[in-house]
């Protein structure tokens, strides 16, 4: 036995020896703001990555998160972990939690549901201008108020959230820098949206941005309306619109954001380098 306690207790120094050091995830804020455009109080989760001595008096891009309630711990983790290994740039995640997100994230009023029935639930739908007012006048002013924030912003969401995501690049394109849109519900309102495109891709000017889009192996039309929005990106976008369309066979529309978003990030920041 004495013989054993001496080898395990050798062997596990090596071990250790061998182990990186560990790094701290850094807690989150949670923050309640007032908004007067919407007339309530809205629960944001906000994580703002450990910074190194060096870059602590850096400003930091901004990620504003859609569904914050369901993909803020997994998108901060992603950051917490790709920074500290000096793969993208540490950038703020700003979760926005859902209060009516059928009334948020969609552009049109419709009744109608993803089967193609007249749904009660969606009666409060088509509130997405109004809750695209509040985050470019209240909720970005706020953060860049509270924290040392870069010019560069992403938006980011899925499903309902990947729709608001691509309608607010077709109708507010400099409102941010890059879009992320996981299985976007383009069939919402008679595939609103999708037609919104054809009508705004062709005229649209936008340069010196970026669009991460996917769709996993889901019922309906989810992956057909999205190929044909692919088609008509890659018809009318600027060359220097960087976008990137991804099939993910094997995931189901509530398992695509666990790949996507780190594959979003990936292409987001594919062009940064460590200084």
């Amino acid at each position: 036995m004495k013989y054993f306690i001496v080898f395990f207790i050798f062997f596990t120094a090596g071990a250790t020896a061998q182990i990186p050091k560990l790094y701290n995830h850094t807690s989150n804020d949670v923050h309640v703001i007032h908004s007067r455009l919407l007339n309530q109080n809205r629960l944001l989760y906000i994580h703002v990555p450990k910074l190194d001595s060096a870059d602590k008096n850096k400003p930091l891009p901004v990620l504003y998160l859609l569904d914050g309630e369901n993909h803020f711990h997994i998108l901060s983790a992603y950051i917490e972990y790709l920074r500290h290994w000096q793969i993208i740039p540490p950038t703020i995640v700003v979760g926005i939690v859902s209060v009516d997100r059928v009334k948020d994230l969609t552009p049109t009023n419709s009744l109608i549901n993803f089967d193609g029935k007249v749904d009660s639930n969606y009666k409060t739908s088509g509130g997405n201008e109004q809750f695209l007012d509040f985050i470019q006048q209240e909720l970005m002013p706020y953060i860049d108020a509270n924290y040392r924030t870069s010019a560069f912003k992403i938006f980011a969401g899925h499903s309902f959230g990947g729709l608001t995501a691509i309608n607010c690049m077709l109708m507010r394109p400099d409102m941010f820098d890059s879009y992320i849109a996981i299985s976007p519900s383009l069939w919402f309102g008679d595939k609103y949206v999708l037609r919104l495109a054809e009508q705004k891709l062709p005229n649209l000017s936008i340069r010196d941005k970026f669009l991460f889009y996917s769709v996993g192996s889901e019922g309906g039309t989810f992956r057909n309306d999205l190929l044909k929005f692919d088609k008509l990106f890659r018809k009318y976008s600027s060359k220097t619109f960087e976008h990137k369309y991804t099939y993910y066979q094997h995931e189901d529309h509530m398992t695509e954001p666990i790949p996507a978003y780190y594959d979003a990030l990936r292409f987001v920041y594919k062009n940064w380098k460590y200084k």
